[in-house]
């Protein structure tokens, strides 16, 4: 058996109906599974008692990077871990997207901050033309009305300088100067009186819904949930998107290391990626696996035009850099927090 720690809830499912159950009657290998709330403390736990060990984790980019520097994930190298070929023959790494192959993880799906608008009255319309950039969420004159935003310096401000004409090469190296925070901020303020701030990811959609804004920046996945499952009336903005990855890792102390690489190869093979995104909207993070994502399995809903990573979408993305947050973040958010209460 492998004991595979991940996050729970419809994300968890969505690894269990595409990967899990595959995987087993793939292999005969059955798989347990362990909902854990982010961060390496488990894994140091593990470590210092032998016990309770995982054979595959489910981490971000931050546990991805530390984990891989204190000893605390194996090192995948590409003999050893040996990733299929897209179906034309691409090697994989080729087919990846930038990032998402590490030196102890392989990224296993994309999820974006994006903006969503209601589309069922003509309030928020200037002569009869929606919003579909980021510049118009910003332009109160041409598309007025309250906009949401989460209550956190972190993509706010990115977008910030985005909007202000900032090329996404350029927006984290100017962060990290005094006047690109100024900048940012200062163009933050252009639209704070008419900001409605969120914190909790199903909010954006009960904003729309109760009109209390007429543009909000949203999780994706949730927003998908509103728009598909609820039937609302809502629609997507992608141009801008902030985007970022979650990881599959092996433990380096796991008793089934063979097991363990197998199944992180068979969950990122183009197939098995394309398969998640059935039962949730999170992007594969193969190019190849885009021609063969299919319906949603609980309506007749095609999943790419929902997908961060189709190719619709993802023309102006921006990778959000953790790294970055990780150690500018919390002098970020005390300044965010005394920029709010001015």
């Amino acid at each position: 058996k492998l004991l595979i720690a991940s996050w729970g809830g419809v994300y968890s499912q969505s690894q269990e109906e595409a990967v899990y159950h595959a995987f087993t009657r793939a292999t005969g290998i059955e798989i347990t599974r362990k909902v854990y709330a982010g961060g390496l403390d488990d894994l140091r736990g593990q470590v210092a008692s032998r016990s309770g060990i995982w054979d595959v984790v489910d981490v971000e980019p931050v546990d991805a990077e530390e984990g891989c520097k204190e000893g605390l994930l194996m090192e995948l190298g590409r003999d050893l871990l040996n990733l299929p070929t897209a179906p034309d023959g691409t090697p994989a790494e080729n087919d990846f997207l930038p990032g998402a192959l590490q030196p102890c993880a392989v990224g296993s799906l994309a999820w974006s901050m994006a903006i969503a608008f209601s589309d069922s009255t003509g309030e928020i319309r200037a002569d009869d033309i929606k919003p579909s950039s980021l510049q118009d969420f910003f332009d109160l004159e041409r598309f007025p009305g309250p906009r949401g935003l989460r209550r956190t310096p972190m993509t706010n401000l990115e977008w910030a300088l985005l909007a202000d004409g900032v090329p996404g090469d350029k927006v984290y190296s100017l962060l990290r100067t005094e006047a690109g925070v100024a900048r940012a901020f200062a163009k933050l303020a252009t639209i704070r009186d008419d900001i409605v701030w969120w914190e909790d990811a199903t909010e954006p959609a009960r904003l729309l819904e109760e009109g209390r804004v007429v543009m909000t920046s949203t999780f994706n996945a949730p927003m998908f949930n509103a728009i598909v499952v609820r039937e609302q009336p809502f629609a997507m903005i992608w141009d801008r998107q902030v985007w970022d990855l979650d990881f599959w890792a092996v433990p380096a102390i796991t008793e089934n290391r063979d097991a363990a690489l197998a199944f992180v190869r068979f969950a990122t093979s183009t197939e098995a990626l394309a398969r998640q995104t059935r039962w949730i909207s999170y992007g594969p993070v193969r190019r190849s696996s885009l021609a063969l994502v299919g319906d949603y399995v609980h309506a007749d809903v095609e999943m790419a035009r929902y997908l961060p990573t189709a190719e619709a979408n993802f023309e102006t993305a921006l990778r959000n850099d953790a790294l970055f947050w990780r150690d500018r973040g919390p002098a970020l958010v005390e300044r965010f927090n005394a920029w709010l209460s001015r």
